[in-house]
């Protein structure tokens, strides 16, 4: 029995070290990231000498609650020369009516209803695609309608372009958090998204790796176009993702900054919401590599939650009162304050909010892990994904990012 426990101690304690290794690598490369990123506000601006047209388009579905908050950030902008396409995606609620009464009152915002969508596409891609067909501007400018722009925040984006002859950027939100479990559950997403589209992975030309803030981003209309627009990526759920992906694919000059002084975007609204927002990530994912997908879901669960799930063990081990025990003991203990150090610095530097939530890393990890399971197993049901009150079937011949 004791050289069983050993046994085990010890094979519990080298995952543990692996675990640990990676949290290290998690907090370098994000404290790198914070470090070295651009901002939105830093750029060459003596050499902006002309002002393109920006055309900004703003799809919007049963956005009643934000839609006002976000056109007037979008009229109050400093920039001289854009329009504003708001499009109604068959919104059940005032929507329609609040973009309606601000076309009246203010010409540069045109309003569209957006027909219904075709079969192949979701409701975003087709109301964006819509906006396209509208616009007349050099420039096209992609925003959700729960997101809020500083006056400044079109101009320092169109600097940038202008100054260093660019053919997209897209500028990392503030993420605003409204309830407890979105608040819990971000810092360790975010530290993700730090690691794996951080600015310096995606503006190193030599990577793979390109990526879109959904809340923000401007595209020349001759790359919008080259790649294909929205009809391009019309199936996809992640659809921003999906286009910075083909934009670096293409090798256009493209360049993301941090604009959390600039853009508020809000990422969930509720643990439903944030519940299904997991869920449409990983479902396209298992779609396109299955054992990639298997994979990813079991290392989430032991970089986040096997540590946390495992303490109960710890009790049983400590019978033992053998080597093993306290090389287990140590490295599992060490591995849970390196997470929550790492979170913790994620919430001060990244989202902008107490590092308390960083003790709830058990709970945030069982939710990712959890939820991605789920969606492993819901993968091949009819409508397995709920997105802005509509229900989504993923096919093979979509894509995760990239």
């Amino acid at each position: 029995m004791e050289l069983a426990l050993t046994i085990t101690n010890l094979v519990l304690a080298a995952i543990m070290a692996g675990i640990f290794g990676v949290w290290v690598y998690f907090l370098a490369y994000m404290t790198k990231s914070f470090r070295q990123s651009p901002m939105l506000e830093s750029f060459d601006r003596t050499s902006v000498r002309r002002f393109p047209k920006v055309s900004v388009i703003l799809p919007a579905r049963n956005e009643g609650g934000y839609i006002a908050r976000c056109l007037d950030s979008l009229l109050g902008q400093d920039y001289p020369n854009f329009e504003i396409i708001a499009i109604n995606d068959s919104s059940t609620d005032r929507t329609g009516e609040i973009m309606k009464a601000y076309a009246a009152n203010d010409l540069r915002v045109i309003h569209i209803d957006a027909s219904s969508k075709p079969e192949g596409w979701t409701g975003k891609n087709w109301a964006c695609y819509q906006g396209y067909l509208r616009a007349r501007g050099e420039l096209l400018m992609f925003t959700d309608a729960d997101s809020k722009h500083l006056p400044s925040a079109m101009s320092f984006a169109v600097g940038h372009i202008v100054s260093e002859n660019l053919e997209a950027l897209t500028a990392v939100p503030r993420l605003i958090c409204n309830d407890f479990w979105t608040k819990m559950t971000l810092p360790v997403l975010a530290t993700f998204l730090h690691t794996r589209f951080s600015p310096i992975r995606v503006n190193n030309p030599n990577t793979k790796t390109g990526y879109f803030f959904g809340s923000f981003f401007i595209i020349t209309r001759s790359t919008y176009e080259a790649i294909g627009t929205h009809e391009g990526v019309k199936e996809e759920l992640v659809e921003d993702g999906a286009l910075g992906g083909k934009v670096k694919a293409g090798k256009f000059r493209m360049k993301m900054v941090r604009g959390e002084s600039q853009i508020d975007a809000v990422w969930a609204r509720d643990l439903p919401t944030l519940w299904q927002g997991l869920r449409r990530f990983m479902i396209p994912v298992y779609y396109q590599d299955k054992v990639d997908a298997y994979m990813m879901v079991m290392a989430v669960f032991f970089i986040l939650f096997a540590p946390f799930a495992s303490l109960p063990y710890l009790l049983v081990a400590s019978f033992a009162g053998n080597i093993s025990f306290q090389i287990l003991f140590g490295l599992q203990i060490s591995a849970i304050a390196l997470i929550m150090v790492t979170i913790a610095v994620q919430c001060r530097f990244g989202i902008f909010q107490s590092p308390v939530y960083a003790f709830a890393a058990p709970l945030s990890g069982g939710l990712i892990s959890f939820s991605f399971i789920s969606a492993i197993v819901d993968a091949k049901k009819k409508g397995a994904v709920s997105w802005r009150d509509r229900k989504y079937t993923i096919t093979k011949n979509q894509n995760p990012v990239s």
